[in-house]
């Protein structure tokens, strides 16, 4: 008999789910050249291939916002594709916050 290992996460006071998998959320604020070369795009096609859950959305100052969570070494290859971005793009900076996972259920938005 095989035993696997589960943890019981916690999404809210009293939400949980028994996934067998450490659920981790980031906020990621992507500068440099990001804005009219398809990065949102690239992004939500990055977010699907590694299964994560999130959304990404332009900001005003020319930045790009991205909000994403699922299993750790799965938001670990995202982060890499964010930092490379799509041809055209020159990606500069890449600031990186740990936030409480808020429990997306599926998919990941272009807002």
């Amino acid at each position: 008999m095989t035993h696997l290992k589960t943890r019981m996460l916690s999404y809210g006071p009293s939400d949980s789910v028994d996934c067998g998998l450490a659920i981790v959320a980031r906020r990621y604020l992507i500068s440099g050249r990001v804005h009219g070369v398809g990065f949102r795009y690239f992004t939500e096609a990055a977010a699907r291939r590694e299964g994560v859950r999130g959304w990404v959305r332009n900001l005003a100052d020319g930045r790009v916002e991205a909000e994403a969570e699922g299993d750790a070494e799965a938001l670990e290859r995202f982060e890499r594709a964010l930092r490379h971005g799509p041809p055209g793009a020159r990606v500069e900076a890449v600031a990186v916050d740990h936030i409480v996972p808020h429990g997306h259920e599926t998919g990941f938005t272009i807002r």
